[in-house]
């Protein structure tokens, strides 16, 4: 029988999710990855609990994250049963759809049909009466706003999520989203989108600035560029890494001497701040308060306890903040 770590409570930071009521913590763990029907349970097992006694209050999911689609949902509801169901009320539970999940017309995107079917679904696999957060994971030019903001109002009403979340909107988007779902009186409360120290999208599209104005969190995927914010190539690419072993995400060609010579540089900013690497690069997205969370990917349980570190320092003075952005391509 599992008993959580009575202290687990006691390092991790918790932040406000924008102006809401819920406090996320500062780190939080993803399933995006390593949770598949090609990974080990017993891994998967040891991830999860190893995040939760260390104050990991957060596990980030998707309708798609595999392979295969709905693999991920199928494993944390299995360990949810086995282990963490009793500590279902301090968990934050959040899942997505928007992305391609079955054959025909209804299996992908924002409409009212697929985003219900999808969190019925999601709801089945993990074994749960309801998520915490509830996404849509990437805009829909073809569905009109109104008819995937709605659906979203309707499954909060229904019960089976307790706020809304948008993944992947930008600035202009998101004021129109939070217009209308301001006016149907829903809990939205964060945007998920990509942000790391060389991915600024975010500052570039207005979703950072606009999400503050407005009062909703951000909660950042691929805070380490997939595995580049590490030191995990400084000496060619290892066998075992996400780049061999899958090559979606990040390719080989993508890892240039160039871009090796700086991450180098950036490590040399780091070790002077008593960080690695891949510290420095959780704690440069928590460095400002329109930040609530990052989300870590995870292989090893070595990674997380490594990345919530990251947490305790994120004050950086103007002259490393300068020194980053001049390494940032």
């Amino acid at each position: 029988m599992y008993k959580a770590n009575e202290n687990r409570y006691e390092t991790m930071k918790y932040n406000r999710c924008g102006k809401s009521g819920l406090l996320l913590p500062a780190v939080s763990l993803g399933l995006w990855h390593n949770f598949g029907d090609t990974s080990s349970y017993a891994n998967m097992v040891d991830l999860c609990l190893t995040a939760f006694d260390n104050g990991i209050t957060h596990f980030d999911l998707a309708n798609n994250y595999g392979p295969s689609d709905g693999a991920a949902e199928k494993n944390f509801g299995r360990i949810l049963k086995e282990y963490l169901l009793p500590y279902r009320d301090e968990m934050i539970i959040s899942t997505k759809a928007g992305y391609y999940m079955w054959p025909g017309p209804y299996g992908d995107h924002g409409s009212r049909k697929y985003l219900i079917a999808s969190i019925d679904q999601s709801l089945k696999r993990m074994g749960l009466d309801y998520v915490d957060i509830f996404y849509h994971h990437r805009p829909d030019p073809d569905t009109p706003l109104e008819e995937t903001m709605l659906a979203l109002a309707d499954i909060v009403r229904s019960g089976m999520a307790l706020y809304v979340g948008l993944s992947n909107y930008d600035g202009p988007r998101l004021e129109e989203a939070t217009q209308i779902l301001d006016e149907l009186h829903v809990p939205f409360i964060i945007n998920q989108n990509r942000y790391n120290i060389l991915d600024r999208t975010i500052e570039k599209n207005g979703l950072k600035e606009t999400s503050k104005h407005l009062g909703k969190g951000i909660i950042c995927f691929s805070p380490l560029a997939q595995g580049m914010l590490t030191d995990r190539y400084f000496n060619g690419i290892p066998a075992d890494s996400r780049v061999k072993t899958d090559g979606r995400f990040l390719k080989e060609d993508q890892i240039s001497k160039e871009i090796i010579d700086n991450l180098k540089k950036m490590n040399e900013i780091a070790s002077d701040r008593g960080q690695t690497l891949a510290e420095m690069a959780l704690a440069w997205c928590l460095k400002d308060d329109s930040i609530t969370s990052v989300i870590i990917g995870a292989s090893k349980t070595s990674q997380i306890l490594d990345n919530i570190k990251a947490a305790e320092k994120t004050v950086f003075t103007q002259d490393e903040l300068k020194a980053i952005d001049s390494l940032s391509f």
